[in-house]
């Protein structure tokens, strides 16, 4: 065991993984450490163990960046594939997803909010009923029988409008019900408003509950004060309690914004993974409405660093078969495990949609009442022409410098809206972490495969 401490370890982990992950190649990616060296195939996603006497080819052409001696080598080795991804845009799925935003208001004043403290750059309004139970029906009259769909519940600050959101999720499930539609329900929250009533609710309908919090309280209210100024941390984690002690069906996670006045991940995760939650994720900030506490070059660099110390922990609990619920690293095995490859970050504008207080569809929750994300309304439905140049322009096949990344499928471009606003100034840190994702993936197939069979939760 390697018993130096975990922030050296980490540190020189990660200046190894930055020059690593650098591009050398758009068709093929190589990871390599004491455990041996794997070759990512970007085409399909396709993920091999290079034996020694073979290795030494592959790192030659990685090291001088030759295509033409990379496709030797996969000719050779009987590699090729045909495309598993061509440059024709997604045809338009029925929707299986809808984020209602029933309130467009919120009692925090958080610093970087992307939906400008929650009204969106409008007046503060809340979605009626009518609205609500429209959008219901009209997810549930586009699911076959046997299908699943979602129906998130996002603001602002959801129970602001708690009578609508209890009131709709009744008629969600009767109606799922009645179509043999299996309907899952999910609400993002600051956790002020959490009452124990609400832990009865959301329990009994199986909610995946996900709370906003920053850090330790300092840092927390820092960043997600009331629009009064007072701090918000102590009365989250007081009205927190009867959720994180009642959830069986339900699953409350946390969600931490990383900016740069919080970047002492390890450290959160630990807190946070004692408190109780299912799950614990981390998200830069990389776009909030009015430029703030966005990060930069530097800090993701260091967010990087943090991650990987999040991630060694990870790695060492599993290995000791405890729990260790690091909600980044989770998904990224599951992905990798399963050669996730796709054209789009998410189901954005495809399969999924936003919903504003007024009944206007957009892209997804981000883009509630912003123009470049418009896509119909519920009377008249998706706006077709839109979404069809949607996905055709959002095609990862079609953004710079994108197409010629090796993590072009694993990762699909960026998150639209931050990619829209702000540029794509996250691509060294995406592919940092992707590149030592994919070690700690083979190094866990390695020490613990019974992971990768089990619930991963």
């Amino acid at each position: 065991m390697n018993r130096e401490p975990l922030a050296v370890r980490a540190a020189d982990a990660a200046r190894a993984v930055a020059l690593s992950s650098r591009p050398r190649l758009r068709d093929a990616h190589w990871i390599e450490g004491g455990w041996g060296a794997q070759l990512l195939l970007v085409n399909g996603s396709r993920l091999y163990q290079v034996p020694q006497p073979l290795a030494e080819g592959f790192r030659a052409v990685f090291e001088s960046a030759d295509p033409e001696g990379l496709a030797r080598l996969l000719r050779d080795h009987d590699l090729q594939a045909e495309p598993y991804i061509d440059d024709v845009p997604l045809a338009a799925p029925p929707a299986h997803a809808l984020s209602l935003a029933v309130a467009q208001k919120c009692n925090l004043g958080c610093t970087y909010c992307y939906a400008g403290q929650g009204e969106f750059g409008g007046k503060a309004k809340s979605m009626e009923e009518r609205v609500a139970r429209q959008s219901v029906d009209w997810l549930l009259g586009q699911a076959a029988p046997g299908g699943k769909v979602n129906l998130a519940f996002m603001g602002g600050e959801p129970l602001a409008n708690r009578e609508v959101l209890q009131s709709t999720t009744r008629y969600a499930a009767e109606r799922a019900a009645e179509r043999g539609v299996d309907c899952r329900f999910s609400v993002t929250t600051n956790g002020t408003l959490l009452t124990e009533a609400d832990a009865d609710f959301f329990e009994a309908h199986g909610f995946a509950v996900t709370v906003s919090l920053d850090g330790a309280p300092e840092q927390h209210d820092r960043l997600r004060a009331f629009k009064g100024g007072k701090g918000s941390f102590e009365q989250i984690a007081l009205r927190l309690q009867p959720l994180l002690l009642q959830q069986r069906r339900m699953q409350v996670s946390c969600r931490v914004t990383v900016t740069p006045f919080n970047l002492d991940l390890p450290r959160i995760l630990e807190r946070f993974i004692a408190m109780g939650f299912h799950s614990v994720g981390f998200s830069p900030l990389l776009r909030a409405a009015n430029g703030r506490a966005e990060m930069g070059q530097d800090e993701l660099a260091e967010m990087l660093e943090a991650m990987i110390a999040c991630g060694m922990a990870f790695e060492q609990a599993v290995i000791e078969g405890r729990r260790y619920p690091f909600m980044n690293m989770v998904n990224a095995l599951k992905e990798l495990q399963r050669g996730s490859h796709r054209p789009y970050p998410c189901g954005a504008g495809a399969g999924y949609f936003g919903v504003s207080a007024e009944g206007q569809l957009s892209a997804c929750h981000r883009f509630v009442g912003d123009e470049a994300g418009a896509m119909g309304d519920l009377a008249s439905g998706v706006a077709r022409e839109r979404q069809v140049r949607w996905l055709s322009e959002r095609h990862v096949h079609r953004q710079s410098p994108c197409s010629d990344c090796w993590a072009r499928y694993l990762c699909g471009g960026g998150c639209h809206h931050e990619v829209i606003a702000r540029g794509r100034g996250a691509c060294d840190y995406i592919r940092g972490w992707l590149h030592y994702t994919l070690g700690a993936h083979r190094r866990l197939s390695q020490a613990a495969p019974q992971w990768y069979a089990g619930p991963h939760g």
